[in-house]
């Protein structure tokens, strides 16, 4: 993030309330051996800025990935992240070429039963102070 409303790259905006985007946000942590990515829930005064310079829908229920002045949505974002993974991930990247509306209804269908099958989230997790420094 650069300073005085500059642009935004590499940043993550996941559903903080979320099991499955808690344990989806350390897996990319993991991976993400150069720390390109930062992170902030979009229920955060962080994540709701970024949501309103990039003109993000405010009804968004996805992740939300800001790369070089564009936003990404729902299977486009997940799969831009994992370009910049370590391993086998970034072959997932290729997955681009599969239509959306095929990627996002898979995608949709996690979404719309991730509470039910991971639950919520009562409290914020504590991370250590390295990785507290990857987030907004």
């Amino acid at each position: 993030m650069t300073s005085g409303g500059g642009t935004l790259n590499n940043i993550v905006l996941f559903d903080g309330e979320c099991n499955f985007c808690d344990r989806s946000v350390h897996f990319i942590i993991k991976r993400d051996k150069k720390a390109l990515y930062k992170f902030a829930s979009i229920q955060s005064s962080a994540g709701q800025n970024i949501i309103k310079k990039y003109g993000v829908p405010t009804n968004v229920d996805s992740l939300v990935v800001v790369e070089t002045e564009r936003f990404y949505l729902k299977s486009t974002a997940a799969l831009k992240i994992c370009k910049n993974l370590d391993g086998v991930w970034k072959l997932f990247y290729s997955l681009l070429i599969v239509p959306r509306p095929l990627r996002d209804f898979i995608y949709e269908f996690i979404a719309r039963n991730r509470y039910k099958w991971f639950g919520k989230k009562d409290k914020c997790m504590v991370p250590s102070a390295e990785i507290r420094k990857r987030f907004l």
